[in-house]
């Protein structure tokens, strides 16, 4: 009976490895050091981009996109840096990254491709993505944005 039972936890637990999105971390790791493909960042984004279809908020997705603007920094209350990216789709959405849990990305250039994990809200432009930074309080799941082979939480 127990050789059963453990047969089956195992056939569960590797059904669950082998689901779509099942490699996207909840926590940060080690950055791909072999650079982003176009292909990751089409099977990263279909969460994204169906947040953004259904007007979804309050969601704890991860991404991949290219810089396509960057804005001023938001000094009101907490710090962000604030940037625009591009998803494949050629759908926009606004990152505010808090520059006060994180360390700011002073290399970041238009053109460059960015790998995030944060809270995803949607809004008239497209949405905002936000939360991408460790929570000192450790309420909130760990956010992070995966720049040049570093991670910034």
């Amino acid at each position: 009976m127990n050789k059963i039972l453990l047969v089956a936890a195992l056939s569960v637990a590797a059904y669950f490895a082998l689901l779509p999105g099942a490699n996207i971390p909840d926590k940060p790791g080690l950055p791909d050091s072999s650079g982003f493909s176009s292909a990751a960042g089409d099977h990263t984004n279909a969460a994204l981009e169906n947040a953004i279809s259904n007007h979804l908020g309050n969601q704890q997705l991860a991404g991949q996109a290219v810089v396509v603007k960057i804005l001023p920094d938001d000094n009101n209350g907490s710090r962000h840096q604030r940037f625009i990216v591009k998803l494949n789709s050629g759908r926009t959405i606004l990152v505010a990254h808090n520059i006060d849990l994180a360390q700011r990305i002073d290399t970041l250039r238009t053109g460059d491709t960015i790998a995030f994990f944060g809270e995803y809200e949607w809004n008239q432009k497209g949405g905002v993505m936000h939360w991408t930074h460790h929570d000192p309080q450790g309420r909130h799941p760990n956010g992070w944005i995966k720049h040049n082979g570093q991670t910034y939480q």
